[in-house]
């Protein structure tokens, strides 16, 4: 008589987690197509969501942009360079992300506006150019600098670490090859560097969604702003909340999983090479 085969046991890592999310956005989905009320709210809050993602994407270029300049600060050979990027890195990390979007929306902006109609004075006695004002700079691109200013510091420190992470005898062997620096860099360090650099860099990105939230407070009709707009007028808040939630969680999840297959691809390719 055979002995029984064992019963296989469940996979571990099958996402049963994701098909309860997935069962729960389909619910609510469901919920407000059939119902008029969070129909109506859907349609007044999504409004906002076109804001969210121009913000969030703008902000995050930028700051990938200020944050490599800032890491290769950091790695240069002149003290003066690394001491300016450290010093950056520190202060704007040690401000909360609400506070600094205050200081450069309302101190930031009108230095920045006196220094540009500053510049432009000569062509403006020429007539060539118009007098230049705070309130030129909308509030929706003061919001955009603050988050750039603010996550270029977190960025600064994700490329550094993965700079870092390259073995230094491949940049010797390249230097030895008649290489110059900034060859180096790309050819080199940079393609095996990104392989480290892109989870912790997308984990950044999805907080830079979340964090879109907080320039309602200037005013900036992005998703929360547009709720909090229908919320005070209709008194619906159990209502509007949850949608702005459950378009919120839609977002970040979505990219989560997104990235997360993004990285078993870079380390499938990692194993592979």
């Amino acid at each position: 008589m055979q002995p029984e085969a064992p019963a296989s046991k469940p996979d571990k890592d099958f996402p049963y987690w994701l098909v309860v999310l997935i069962a729960i956005a389909l619910g609510l989905a469901a919920i407000i197509a059939a119902n008029d009320l969070y129909t109506q709210v859907f349609g007044a809050v999504s409004k906002g969501v076109r804001i969210t993602i121009f913000v969030t994407l703008v902000g995050f270029v930028l700051a990938t942009g200020l944050g490599l300049l800032i890491a290769l600060m950091a790695l240069s050979n002149s003290i003066v360079m690394r001491q300016i990027a450290r010093f950056y890195v520190e202060v704007i990390r040690g401000v909360p992300m609400l506070v600094l979007l205050f200081y450069i929306a309302f101190v930031g902006a009108p230095a920045l506006a006196w220094l540009i109609d500053t510049i432009t004075k000569p062509l403006q006695d020429a007539g060539l150019a118009s007098e230049f004002r705070t309130r030129d700079i909308s509030l929706m691109w003061r919001a955009i600098l603050a988050l750039m200013i603010g996550y270029s510091a977190f960025i600064a420190e994700v490329f550094r670490a993965g700079i870092l992470s390259v073995d230094t005898g491949q940049v010797e062997a390249a230097e030895a090859l008649g290489l110059s620096p900034w060859q180096r860099f790309r050819l080199v360090v940079f393609p095996q560097a990104i392989r480290t650099i892109l989870p912790p860099l997308g984990n950044d990105f999805v907080a830079m969604v979340k964090d879109s939230s907080l320039v309602s407070v200037l005013g900036v009709a992005d998703l929360t702003q547009m709720g909090k707009v229908y919320a005070s007028g209709s008194f619906r808040f159990f209502e509007t909340y949850s949608i702005v939630a459950y378009i919120y969680l839609l977002l970040t999840i979505g990219l989560s999983l997104a990235l997360r297959q993004l990285e078993k691809r870079l380390r499938r390719d990692q194993i592979k090479t």
